[in-house]
């Protein structure tokens, strides 16, 4: 009987699993359903004012909220605060009208997140569709596309990078990693993780097209370009954008802020060496700390915990991990977001801060006799099954 029951819940257990994550991926769609595009209005504002007025432009809040006004009337300006490889990636849009290029942008990056998460997943058969489709599910992925973000395409990056690299395709990976400078703050600990891990290679090919992209912008932005960008960085913050931060989850400032953070740094670089046979969990602590440190984050920055989780998923397979994992992404979900049951926005650093303690609890936990022989053989019958 026992047994009976086990093979129906492992041949069912798969389709209604992938049930829920698609039923919650589009409840949670259809929620933000109304488009706002708010982030890539910024975005394609920007780029526009590249385009007709030159690309050292692009930081005065003057023509950017001009030209906002311009394409969408009546909806909120907002300075632009991202590097110029964002507007220039909006760039390529700039020949469509407004809503149609929003809605191009906000499908190819939800497109190309949910692709890059199958195609980096070690699972096979349906199995792949429900763990990326989990990935998909929080509420802050739905948010993203809402609002027009980027940052799912960062998320592309590390996915992208993880796969490459485990497969000992350093130099493709780290060129994948040149995604992160679209938005750098969310994720600026992952390439040097990576390099403290061993992955020299990777880790130069990103640093060689972080050069080439620095000096195209210093070129293009010009002396008074790139003043007025780092006038708008050391600027007061958006209201509400400390939300995620150790400093809005934990109500520290100055010096025990600073040092929370130096702390958070050197606990995720220490476990990225101690993970030198994983470059997957190197990334995954890298990505935690990088969102744990950074003084300005925005809810669909989250995007990128959920890349963090699944690569944490797909490395360490035992229930240990995966049901504390699992809670989280249902806890994310619109079915709990929706309800009184939901957390509130500076709670989620404390999971992150979870997370993170136990992947560095993880890689200083000693190991059993042969333990990293037999991961190390499985990674390489993984990559040759790949």
């Amino acid at each position: 009987m026992y047994g009976r029951t086990m093979t129906i819940a492992r041949r069912l257990g798969p389709p209604v699993a992938f049930a829920v994550v698609l039923i919650a991926i589009v409840l949670g769609l259809w929620e933000v359903h109304v488009p706002i595009g708010i982030d890539f209005h910024t975005y394609e504002a920007a780029a526009r004012v590249g385009l007709q007025q030159g690309w050292s432009h692009i930081y005065d809040p003057a023509a950017v909220a001009s030209k906002q006004l311009e394409l969408v009337p009546g909806q909120v300006a907002q300075p632009f605060l991202s590097p110029p490889t964002t507007a220039w990636l909006a760039a390529l849009l700039a020949f469509l009208p407004y809503w149609p290029s929003y809605y191009i942008w906000s499908t190819f990056t939800l497109g190309a997140f949910a692709i890059a998460l199958l195609w980096s997943s070690r699972d096979r058969g349906l199995l792949r569709w429900v763990t990326a489709g989990a990935a998909l599910a929080p509420w802050w992925v739905a948010q993203a596309e809402h609002v027009g973000q980027v940052v799912p395409l960062v998320a592309v990056g590390m996915l992208l990078a993880w796969r490459l690299i485990r497969e000992r395709r350093d130099l493709l990976g780290g060129t994948a990693l040149a995604l992160l400078f679209l938005k750098p703050n969310t994720a600026f600990l992952v390439p040097l993780a990576l390099a403290v891990a061993g992955r020299l290679r990777a880790f130069l090919a990103w640093a060689g097209i972080g050069a080439l992209v620095a000096a195209v912008a210093m070129i293009t932005l010009g002396p008074s370009g790139i003043s007025s960008y780092v006038s708008q960085l050391t600027g007061s913050l958006p209201l509400g954008a400390d939300s995620l931060t150790i400093g809005g989850a934990l109500g520290v400032t100055g010096p025990v802020a600073l040092g929370l953070r130096i702390v958070i740094v050197g606990a995720s670089l220490a476990a990225a060496f101690r993970f030198r046979e994983s470059p997957g969990l190197a990334v995954a602590v890298g990505t935690l700390g990088s969102l744990l440190v950074v003084p300005y984050l925005h809810g669909s920055d989250l995007c990128l915990l959920s890349a963090a989780a699944f690569i944490v998923w797909q490395e360490r397979t035992t229930l240990a991990w995966r049901i504390p994992i699992a809670a989280g992404w249902v806890v994310a979900t619109p079915f709990i977001q929706m309800s009184s049951m939901s957390l509130r926005l500076n709670r989620w650093p404390l999971i992150e801060m979870l997370l993170l303690a136990a992947l560095v609890f993880e890689a200083w936990r000693p190991r059993v006799a042969g333990e990293a022989a037999l991961t190390a053989e499985d990674d390489l019958k993984r990559r040759a099954t790949a």
